[in-house]
C-alpha cells in the first residue's frame, strides 16, 4: 500500500474521514479546537459540515488527508495556533513569540489502522506546515508510556509517534485526556 498525503481540499473526502455518521449529529468535523467553545456549541447538525466545507475552500486547507490510491483513509488537523482554540487555552503553555502551528488531531478510518497511516499523516502535516511558512510545529499528544489508549481518545496522538517524527518534548501541560497527561511537543521547521 502506498499512502499519499495531500492538503484537505476536497470536502467529501474530509467528510468521509471526520464527518459524523448522522448528518444531524452535533459532534466532530474536527471543530472543537479549531473554533471557540461558543461557536463550537452553536454549530448544530448540518451547520458543522457547512462550516468545515467553508474551511476546505480557504487557503491554506484546514489539514491534510491520507489516501490509499483515491480512498481517503486518514486526517490530520494542522493550522496556525493563532487561529485555533489553543491560542487561548490555559492548559497548554505558550513557549515563545514564534508564530507556531498546531497539529492536534490524527484520525485513521477503521479498517485502515495499524498500517503506518498515522506516521504518514504526521510527516504530511509537517511538510504542509513547512510549505505554508510555519517556523515551528507543535503537537499535544498523550504521554501514555506503554499504557493502552481508548481509540476514541487517541486523536491527540501518542508521544512515541511524534518522537519518531523528530518532535521533542518542550513542556508539560495541565491537560489530561482519557486519564493520560498531554505534553507539548515541538519540531523546528526553520
Amino acid at each position: 500500500m502506498a499512502i499519499e498525503v495531500r492538503a484537505a481540499e476536497v470536502f467529501e473526502d474530509v467528510r468521509a474521514v471526520v464527518g459524523p455518521k448522522s448528518p444531524t449529529a452535533n459532534v466532530c468535523f474536527c471543530l472543537s479546537y479549531r473554533v471557540s467553545s461558543a461557536v463550537n456549541n452553536s454549530l448544530r447538525g448540518p451547520a458543522r459540515g457547512e462550516y468545515m466545507a467553508g474551511l476546505v475552500r480557504e487557503k491554506p486547507a484546514p489539514g491534510v488527508l491520507a489516501y490509499d490510491e483515491e480512498t481517503p483513509v486518514g486526517w490530520a488537523a494542522v493550522a496556525p495556533r493563532a487561529v485555533t482554540a489553543f491560542a487561548r487555552n490555559r492548559k497548554i503553555p505558550h513557549l515563545d513569540e514564534l508564530p507556531a502551528w498546531s497539529l492536534w488531531c490524527i484520525r485513521v478510518r477503521p479498517g485502515h489502522r495499524k498500517q503506518g497511516i498515522s506516521h504518514a499523516l504526521i510527516a504530511g502535516a509537517v511538510e504542509f506546515a513547512r510549505e505554508n511558512g510555519a517556523p515551528v510545529l507543535e503537537a499535544y499528544p498523550l504521554d501514555n508510556g506503554d499504557s493502552k489508549v481508548d481509540l476514541t481518545m487517541a486523536y491527540a496522538g501518542l508521544r512515541k509517534n511524534f518522537e519518531r517524527a523528530g518532535f521533542h518534548k518542550a513542556a508539560d501541560t495541565t491537560s489530561v485526556l482519557a486519564g493520560h497527561p498531554r505534553i507539548l511537543m515541538r519540531l523546528d521547521l526553520r
